[in-house]
């Protein structure tokens, strides 16, 4: 049975792009197309083009913008989230602007930061936290909005309040939310990492990228893309992982209650 489950899971996994990358080989074979490589030689580009010194010089450089940029856009996000949706005189306050700001497209701002900061990893990382802030700052608002009223009142009935209260009560309460607006905002700053590269860098996937472009290197170029491709899918298995172990009991309390309704 578990075989069996293994097999579905990987047929479900891979079918689709084993059609896919089909396609693209009878597509490309006649070689006539000179923007789209065929998939053998895009592999070997994919090799000869990132393993090796441009790893270290332009992977490592954009890994590392990202991993800061979202554990400032975490850090930023939760708290003023919690600040915010633990008071609603506050929430009235702000809930105008801070529609205001979340309108506003992160990568419009690059121009304007990068005047106020230069162009530095600095700027990049800036537009990074800004970006990625918005869906965990708005989904922590939301879950500490909808905590429990009755455990509200039974942790005030028991004088639960201050540090004890938030550890206790509002972010385990709020954590699934949380953890949406996590997800959401790795996708956005693989956006904006590349965008802030392209904008003004020496360094970098969407610095290396444009340079390829402009140079009529396209084999070079699609392999760059394909790479972009390959860390998101990364991000999104170790999310799925780290996710399941913070909210282990979230995802047990549902199978209970899903159990109980059949």
């Amino acid at each position: 049975m578990r075989l069996k489950r293994l097999g579905a899971t990987l047929f479900y996994a891979l079918a689709l792009p084993v059609v896919l990358i089909a396609v693209w080989f009878l597509a490309t074979r006649s070689g006539t197309n000179g923007f789209t490589p065929e998939p053998v030689k895009l592999v070997q580009t994919f090799f000869q083009t990132w393993i090796g010194p441009a790893f270290l010089e332009d992977v490592v450089p954009s890994l590392t913008r990202l991993g800061l940029g979202l554990v400032g856009a975490i850090v930023v996000g939760i708290l003023l989230g919690l600040v915010i949706g633990m008071s609603r005189f506050l929430r009235d306050l702000l809930e105008p602007l801070l529609e205001f700001f979340r309108a506003i497209p992160p990568p419009v701002l690059i121009p304007v930061l990068m005047l106020l900061m230069g162009i530095g990893d600095v700027m990049k990382v800036a537009v990074i936290v800004i970006g990625c802030m918005w869906p965990i700052l708005l989904n922590t608002i939301d879950g500490v909005r909808a905590t429990d009223p009755v455990l509200r009142e039974t942790a005030r009935s028991y004088g639960i309040g201050g540090l004890a209260r938030v550890r206790y009560l509002i972010l385990p309460a709020a954590a699934p939310r949380i953890m949406t607006g996590v997800r959401q905002s790795l996708s956005v700053g693989l956006i904006l990492v590349v965008i802030s590269e392209m904008f003004a860098a020496v360094s970098g996937l969407g610095y290396q990228i444009v340079v390829f472009q402009s140079t009529f290197k396209i084999p070079q170029m699609w392999s760059g893309i394909v790479l972009l491709g390959i860390i998101g899918l990364l991000l999104a298995l170790v999310f799925q992982r780290v996710e399941h172990v913070v909210l282990r009991w979230y995802h047990g309390l549902r199978e209970v209650e899903n159990g109980g309704t059949r």
